[in-house]
């Protein structure tokens, strides 16, 4: 029995049993391009649902948990272009069929146990796919489990010509697989049918849609994809252990040096400046380390209900906004610190082309701007950070995406090879023995080779990938991206401020006074008062005396634009 009811906008409603009084029997009901925009409880009370139609009803955003209580079935249902948000807790057992395209507003499921029955699933996003992967319908399972001892009749079975193998009974479902049942025609008359095997007992409440030796497996899709595997937002376990230390470490170390460097009552200097700029874009890119790793503890294991409201979020846009500025400001202020440190060194005893402060702000304004422009770019519609469970810029779809991805990839390689030749040159001015004795040079040396290790143990393995993929020839999956995500990624932002500031003397001595005015470290901080006292005393003696600069002071400033 059907009855269709379609294109009548004034009806908003579907109340109480509307539908009650109708016959026995299974019934199809075509409710579509209505004004519906909700679904009273026990609203199909007394019916023997077949098919329940909803498809293209606008406005339809609630369907009422027990709408489906008091009624049988249905088999199928059919819920694409609606804006419903949830499907209703009660009625889904017996669903079949499930078709959900274009219904956008549906971004989470009910628990996969009220799915007991279903074979087939067209749904909106390929995430909700992953809840179905490897599931198997409460009926099957049942099956198979009645099947457990009979292995070995599977076996010999396959190897039977065609018109011996087991075939459905009369309850196949000709709705369904109309092409598997036309490669394996239904034989009334056969002797191997289920019910010339099993007792009626055995047979009471199955359905028998699957073959006894090749079950079918529920199908759903659309199927996800290379940039959204069925996995967690990390994958991998041990990478939910490292992210936790990787960020507690960067934030902790960044956030110390910029309370240090902030508070100090020393003079505010260029790499005093430079470094706080530093510290703050990787005290950033801990942040999304820590975004990244709460989102995934929170839907571990259930990410696939999660997937869309994070991706399409406020959350991974913001995440993504941190990351990308956090690493261009990062590596644009750590090629100003490299080349600050060339330029004074090698202009070292020229005071009036001495970089100032005064340069340094407006250089590192350019440097903001652009960082912060790059950011921008994925949420004005250049490339995207919803692509990826990670929400980075990984969408190439257009040229414009494609160029953007690789304008930063180039940049990055121009500013490590920037990084290398001014650390070369700097480590030839010092290498002079009349400038440096050999401990100081192999001390130098090691220092700079750490500083360069570490830049290129972040950058080459990023940019490497990130390039062929940028061209479409990917050599990595997005699932083995996560691990340089980890590991590889946020080595600067973890290395940085012990390499830049907190293994220097300078940073060491005006920790120890910070440590003094809480009432901690007093005789350490007064030492460090003292030595600089007496170095300050010894400098200005020794330039008062100084009619022209000679080697010795020249090497001390070396060595002591390496120090800052």
């Amino acid at each position: 029995f059907r009855r269709e009811l379609c294109d009548n906008l004034r009806m908003t409603t579907i109340p109480q049993n509307a539908f009650q009084g109708m016959n026995n029997e299974s019934l199809t009901l075509k409710l579509y391009k209505n004004g519906f925009e909700d679904i009273h409880s026990h609203a199909f009370n007394g019916t023997k649902l077949n098919q329940l139609i909803l498809k293209d009803n606008k406005n339809l955003r609630r369907i009422h948990n027990d709408a489906l209580r008091g009624a049988t079935g249905p088999d199928v249902l059919d819920i694409s272009s609606t804006a419903l948000e949830s499907l209703p807790s009660y009625g889904l057992e017996a669903i079949q069929v499930l078709n959900a395209t274009s219904s956008y507003s549906l971004k989470r499921l009910p628990p996969l146990d009220k799915f007991s029955s279903l074979l087939e699933a067209v749904l909106t996003y390929p995430s909700h796919c992953c809840a179905f992967r490897n599931l198997r319908t409460e009926k099957q399972n049942s099956f198979l489990s009645i099947f457990d001892n009979f292995s070995k009749e599977c076996e010999s079975t396959m190897r039977k010509p065609t018109n011996e193998i087991f075939y459905r009974d009369d309850s196949y479902n000709t709705s369904l697989w109309s092409a598997e049942k036309n490669m394996y025609p239904f034989e009334e008359t056969s002797p191997y049918s289920y019910s010339a095997v099993f007792d009626d007992s055995e047979m009471t409440g199955f359905d028998f849609e699957y073959d006894f030796c090749q079950p079918k497996i529920l199908t759903c899709t659309p199927e996800p994809d290379a940039f959204n595997p069925c996995e967690d937002i990390l994958g991998y376990s041990f990478l939910r252990v490292l992210i936790w230390f990787i960020n507690i470490l960067a934030i902790a170390g960044n956030f110390t040096v910029l309370l240090v460097l902030i508070t100090s009552h020393y003079k505010l200097t260029v790499p005093r400046f430079l470094m706080c700029n530093l510290s703050f874009a990787d005290f950033c890119m801990g942040l999304y380390l820590l975004l990244i790793a709460s989102v995934d503890a929170q839907t571990s294991g259930q990410y696939y209900n999660h997937a869309i409201d994070w991706q399409t979020g406020s959350g991974c846009s913001t995440a993504g906004f941190f990351t990308v500025f956090a690493s261009e400001l990062s590596v644009y202020t750590l090629t100003v610190i490299t080349v600050e440190r060339w330029h004074t060194i090698t202009y070292a005893m020229q005071l009036d082309r001495k970089l100032r402060l005064r340069h340094a702000v407006p250089i590192m304004l350019g440097g903001w701007i652009f960082s912060i422009l790059i950011a921008v770019l994925p949420l004005l519609g250049v490339s995207s950070y919803m692509k990826v469970s990670i929400c980075l810029p990984m969408d190439i779809e257009t040229g414009l995406s494609q160029a953007y991805i690789l304008l930063i990839l180039v940049l990055n390689v121009v500013a490590f090879i920037v990084i290398c030749a001014c650390y070369i040159k700097i480590y030839i001015a010092v290498q002079n023995p009349e400038l440096v004795a050999a401990n100081k040079d192999t001390k130098v040396a090691k220092r700079m080779a750490i500083l360069i290790f570490t830049d290129f143990t972040c950058m080459a393995p990023i940019s490497f990938f990130a390039i062929s993929a940028a061209f479409k020839v990917p050599l990595i999956t997005v699932t083995n991206s996560k691990i340089l995500l980890v590991l590889f990624y946020p080595v600067n932002s973890c290395a940085n401020p012990f390499l830049y500031a907190i293994f220097t003397k300078a940073f060491r001595r005006d920790f120890f006074l910070l440590m003094s005015k809480l009432g901690c470290c007093k005789s350490r901080a007064e030492l460090y008062r003292m030595n600089y006292f007496s170095a300050y005393t010894s400098n200005c003696k020794n330039g008062s005396s100084a009619t022209a600069p000679n080697k010795a002071s020249q090497a001390l400033l070396l060595l002591s634009a390496l120090e800052k």
